[in-house]
């Protein structure tokens, strides 16, 4: 009889275009490397984000030790809404375009070296009884009076920053930034101020609006600090909001989104809460669009979002868990 000991297991949950270009060389580097540090990988991804996460959470059912995904924000919200509540953790090698979540995290950007150190670090800490291990938030998002059927772990938005999001998804050139800005641009042309009511642990804002944003992490939308004093630890959600704001003023501001002065903008409200609705208001404004969470469109409005506390472990470089 073989006494070899079974080889520990972990699934990887990659992006959609992780077979071609950049992507495919991240690929190789990731399974060469959980294989050179002595792990068994199940590939877990597919063709899109819905498919994929099917897959990973059947992945739980065959044992894995953790759930490592491998690319943007987008890919990241997919391995929140596997593992959240389960005990599994995450692993992150951020190699997208934002990585907002690893910034959020103070894990690696673009380093594939790196972030595999830390998955081998955290699960040896972890087999030998420490903890390997970051604890964070998770928010729960639900219509009203519903289970829970979406997690995210950074920012959810129902205000013009969405439908800028709705819309650069939708466009097919320029790449990059220069998508997102040209998305900008055809918003703001026919923008009108949208009707909101927003409960915050009981507390009730109703209004024409132009921002309506749950924050779990400080930072959305590649770089922007939409919440900068969110902490991902503590219980709480950061509630900013702002009402009804002309063109031009929505231009003077949305630069500051990049550095957080926006908060010092007198319309700009900042509220803590612990459960937050979202709600149409139609006769306050125009219909407010579909949420969007880590940059993935969710469902149209009402939203409940809810904080789970320290319900999704990441695994987090030696020192900080």
């Amino acid at each position: 009889m073989s006494t070899r000991a079974a080889a520990r297991k972990v699934g990887v949950l990659l992006n959609g275009d992780s077979g071609k270009g950049r992507g495919a060389k991240i690929r190789e580097q990731v399974f060469a490397g959980l294989a050179a540090d002595g792990f068994e990988t199940m590939d877990l991804s597919g063709p899109d984000l819905v498919t994929a996460i099917r897959r990973a959470r059947a992945g739980l059912a065959e044992g894995i030790e953790a759930l490592i995904a491998v690319g943007g924000d987008g890919t990241v919200h997919g391995g929140v809404n596997v593992v959240a509540g389960t005990g599994v953790p995450l692993g992150i090698i951020a190699s997208g375009t934002g990585n907002d979540l690893a910034r959020a995290l103070d894990l690696p950007r673009h380093d594939v070296a790196a972030s595999l150190a830390i998955v081998r670090e955290g699960l040896a800490d972890r087999q030998d009884g420490k903890s390997g291990v970051r604890f964070v938030d998770a928010v729960g998002v639900s219509g009203p009076g519903g289970p829970v059927k979406y997690w995210y772990l950074a920012v959810l938005s129902c205000g013009l920053d969405a439908a800028v999001a709705g819309r650069a998804n939708q466009l097919r050139w320029p790449s990059g930034a220069g998508r997102y800005l040209r998305a900008v641009g055809a918003e703001l042309g026919h923008f009108q101020p949208y009707g909101y009511r927003v409960t915050m642990d009981g507390e009730v804002w109703e209004s024409d609006g132009t921002l309506v944003a749950v924050a779990n992490t400080g930072i959305f939308g590649g770089g922007m600090k939409i919440a900068p004093q969110a902490v991902p630890d503590d219980g709480m959600l950061d509630v900013v909001f702002a009402p009804g704001l002309s063109r031009h003023r929505i231009a003077a501001l949305f630069p500051r989104l990049y550095t957080g002065s926006h908060l010092k903008h007198p319309e700009v409200h900042v509220r803590r809460a612990r459960s937050v609705r979202i709600e149409a208001m139609p006769e306050l404004g125009a219909p407010p669009p579909m949420a969007f969470a880590d940059g993935e469109p969710l469902r149209d409005l009402p939203v409940q979002c809810d904080v789970h506390p320290l319900a999704v472990g990441v695994l987090a470089p030696r020192g900080t868990t």
